[in-house]
């Protein structure tokens, strides 16, 4: 088994001396206890925590049983940022992981996917939300009584190994019915990382958000201007032919507020605000108040995050997938509005596992990753066709090469006659090549029923590396690798990616 790196974006360059230089100075944090840590990781708390430490950080939104692969991907990449730039700048530079459990999207964080034991997509869905339910933020949904559904039917999901039920055993000390999705997600990561030194920060605890609310209301106090200098950032965007993701300048804040409906975007309302869905009215004063007394019910949209990323910590760079990176250019006028620092966005390592029987499946076919990109049945058909005897091959093109010729002759000679026959011949022609296309597909067909070896072969190959039809490490859970693998899994998925990095910033200085 191993990795092939996949990257998604070119790396920028970057001022890492001047980027660090921002963040000195920047005191103690005194919310210590909106952290999990184990490890290693509780030594780089302390240094994070003391004041003595930049950091590098990463995120992601709670997913059932941690969800992609990517996720951890993203961990392991701020790992290695993070080490590469401590080793440059000769002081100490902590990975963090900040859980965004403010987040409302239970569809996306309810499931994750695993293949059966023939291939198939299957998907664990803890429970679906009933569309009239409240947008709870994830970090208000519990787990629930349902996990005691899943677990059996993963334990039948993870093939026998040594590594399988301790590994279970510490998912299910995270994912318990008495806990929240947010909580779940966090406690696995850092039972996972710990030995990474990778910190994980809860921002929904309540004394991290005691400390969030000045900048959420500083954002609030600047709604308008905010509004039209995003519109303006925009337009510019557009203009330069890139992807706007965030709809911007229709009077939306960037505060999102928990509300009758659950979490709510709060939209410009005369001197006030009103809720996007449930449409509250509330004062500047009434939010004010609300960051005083319920704080964890304010929290930031994607584009606010990132500032309230690099206000709440010494941060230096910020590790993401493709998604992420395209929010930061339309970030810009926040951070400057805001009055804060940017930090570096730097691209998440992002890789294929490459196991042995799926090399062995390339090799005995000659075929390549690429080549199982394409749609479901073309790549077996083609090899399949191969396998015509060269004869019929040969009998095949010159029957199709005679066809076109003595029907060329028949149509010249017919259209003197009477040119409305050019038609019918034309007509004819096509059918009787028709007929030999239709011969030669019955002829593959039957080989490729006789090669259903092949057909298996290559289809859980592409099951493995395209589930879905789309990248391995989008769609597939980790737990499947780790059953195989154990912990060896993300030593070696750390080193590829430690390796990754390396490459990517050779050369650079403090």
């Amino acid at each position: 088994m191993d990795f092939q790196s996949t990257p998604i974006a070119p790396w920028p360059e970057i001022d890492l001396g001047s980027l660090a230089a921002t963040r000195n100075g920047r005191g103690k944090l005194d919310f210590s206890d909106a952290f999990k840590a184990k490890g290693k990781a509780r030594t780089n708390l302390e240094l994070l925590v003391s004041g003595e430490a930049l950091c590098v950080t990463t995120g992601q939104q709670p997913g059932l049983f941690l969800g992609p692969l990517y996720t951890v991907y993203k961990a392991l990449s701020a790992v290695a940022v993070a080490e590469r730039f401590q080793t440059i700048l000769g002081k100490p530079v902590v990975p963090l992981f900040w859980v965004a459990g403010d987040d409302h999207d239970f569809a996306e964080g309810n499931n994750t996917n695993f293949l059966n034991g023939e291939g198939q997509l299957e998907k664990l869905v803890l429970r679906q939300r009933a569309p009239e339910d409240p947008s709870l933020p994830l970090y208000r949904e519990p787990v629930g009584s349902e996990i005691d559904r899943l677990l059996p039917a993963l334990t039948d999901l993870l093939p026998p190994s040594e590594f399988r039920d301790p590994i279970l055993a510490e998912f299910a000390e995270a994912y318990r019915a008495d806990t929240n999705l947010a909580e779940a997600f966090g406690d696995a990561l850092a039972n996972l990382l710990g030995d990474f030194g990778m910190p994980v920060f809860m921002p929904t605890a309540p004394s991290a958000k005691k400390h969030q609310v000045a900048t959420l209301l500083r954002a609030l106090e600047n709604a308008g201007k905010l509004d039209g200098e995003l519109a303006i950032k925009a337009a510019a965007m557009e203009r330069e032919g890139m992807k706007v993701p965030v709809a911007v300048g229709d009077g939306a804040t960037l505060v999102m507020l928990e509300a009758q409906l659950g979490r709510d975007r709060l939209i410009i309302d005369g001197d006030g605000f009103k809720t996007r869905r449930s449409e509250e009215h509330f004062s500047l004063g009434d939010l004010e108040a609300i960051a005083k007394t319920e704080p964890c019910r304010l929290s930031a949209n994607v584009l606010l995050r990132p500032v309230l990323e690099a206000e709440l910590f010494p941060t230096i760079a910020y590790v993401g997938g493709a998604g992420e990176l395209a929010y930061f250019p339309q970030s810009e006028p926040v951070y400057e509005i805001l009055g804060v620092a940017p930090q570096a966005k730097l691209p998440r390592w992002s890789a294929r596992v490459m196991e042995k029987k799926i090399r062995k499946v390339l090799l005995k076919y000659s075929i390549t990753v690429e080549d199982l990109e394409g749609n479901v049945g073309e790549l077996e058909t083609k090899l399949a066709g191969e396998d015509v005897p060269s004869e019929l091959k040969a009998a095949l093109s010159s029957l199709r090469s005679d066809v076109s010729q003595r029907y060329g002759v028949i149509g010249s000679v017919a259209v003197t006659i009477d040119p409305t026959l050019k038609k019918s011949v034309e007509s004819a022609k096509n059918q009787t090549l028709a007929t030999a296309r239709e011969v030669e597909k019955k002829i593959v067909s039957h080989i490729k029923q006789q090669n259903e070896t092949m057909v298996r072969q290559i289809g859980r190959a592409r099951a493995e590396l395209f589930p879905g039809g789309e990248p391995q490490e989008r769609v597939l859970n980790l737990l499947p690798f780790l059953t195989r693998y154990g912990k060896q899994f993300l030593l070696d998925a750390n080193e590829a990616c430690t390796q990754f990095v390396g490459l990517k910033t050779a050369g650079l200085q403090a």
